[in-house]
């Protein structure tokens, strides 16, 4: 599994646990369904701004994006 992919599966089980469809998470994090659809598939990794945008979507702090990710796989992330 790449950075990316691991990256991508921490915000689909965030997401999930809060009830949330991509198009809701989406529509609150002032991003498209396609984008969010993407990140969580691990095909494109986000930018530092867009991380921010997806934890106030979720309603989390941006760190609990990162909570399981080992530091070598977040430094590899180039955000």
């Amino acid at each position: 599994m790449t950075d990316a992919e691991l990256f991508g599966e921490r915000v689909r089980e965030l997401r999930e646990k809060r009830g949330l469809s991509q198009e809701r998470l989406a529509q609150a994090a002032n991003l498209t369904t396609g984008f969010v659809n993407t990140v969580e598939r691990g095909k494109k990794t986000p930018s530092l701004t867009t991380v921010v945008k997806l934890a106030r979507g979720l309603k989390v702090d941006a760190a609990e994006l990162f909570t399981g990710l080992t530091f070598d796989v977040i430094r590899k992330l180039k955000l």
